[in-house]
């Protein structure tokens, strides 16, 4: 997905071909979930005029987790006006980042994809993005698990660890919307396989733990699923776990 581009009722799309972000209207007032690569400041101005908005008319920042190509924009948006929210297990990430750990720590993951054209292709991607370089951001808001959170939608935030510790789901129950993270993507970005998934093992803290939290989503009543990394999912989240079950990691 490449935006911005209208998704849904009060549901927009913004980022790159590989990374997403998200902005969701409630009653004229607005949240963004996630904030996609650092680079993307150039055009956040730009992008959001396309919608029909402003920086200064985002109030809340949710975040699913603390990586840097779901970071980039939020201190831009902060500066104009946006609080910052994410869960308490990523909350040190967020204001100290540095290299993953687990499975994704660089000498565990590289022998693993760099034998991967797609991998290079996706890494200079997010090179140029400025991930390399994500911003600290302090003094965010943090929240817990199945919290309904203060903000334009009042999404509840559902904790699905696994690619991070802190990672969340985030459910817009009145836009039966539920924004995956990187709990779920629809494109393995290393294969090219395409459909619900786990996100490829590499890129994950615990790709156990990931799969354990498929167990989570699955309950969850939405009809439209929106990935940090694919194209939009149409249908339930239980019938995304299956199909993501039934992929080998």
């Amino acid at each position: 997905m490449k935006g911005p581009v209208k998704i849904a009722a009060g549901v927009y799309g913004l980022g790159s071909e590989i990374v997403n972000w998200y902005v969701v209207e409630d009653g004229g007032r607005l949240t963004a979930v996630d904030a996609g690569l650092p680079k993307f400041r150039e055009t956040l101005e730009a992008d959001l005029r396309t919608i029909g908005y402003a920086p200064g008319d985002v109030e809340a920042v949710v975040l699913t987790h603390s990586d840097s190509d779901h970071t980039g924009v939020a201190q831009p948006l902060r500066d104009a006006g946006a609080r910052v929210l994410i869960h308490t297990a990523d909350d040190d990430t967020l204001r100290n980042p540095g290299p993953k750990t687990g499975e994704a720590a660089p000498a565990r993951a590289l022998p693993r994809v760099a034998w991967r054209w797609r991998f290079w292709r996706v890494m200079g991607h997010m090179a140029r993005g400025g991930g390399g370089r994500p911003p600290k951001i302090e003094g965010a808001e943090t929240f817990a698990d199945d919290e309904v959170l203060d903000v334009p939608g009042r999404p509840r935030a559902v904790h699905t660890p696994g690619h991070t510790d802190g990672h969340c789901v985030l459910l817009f129950e009145g836009a039966s919307t539920l924004f995956v993270g990187d709990a779920l993507c629809t494109v393995d970005f290393f294969t090219g396989r395409l459909g619900p998934q786990v996100m490829p093992g590499p890129t994950n803290v615990s790709t156990v733990q990931a799969r354990e939290s498929l167990a989570a989503i699955e309950p969850l009543d939405a009809r439209l699923l929106l990935p940090g990394h694919g194209e939009p999912w149409h249908g339930t989240p239980a019938a995304a776990v299956a199909q993501a079950r039934g992929v080998e990691g």
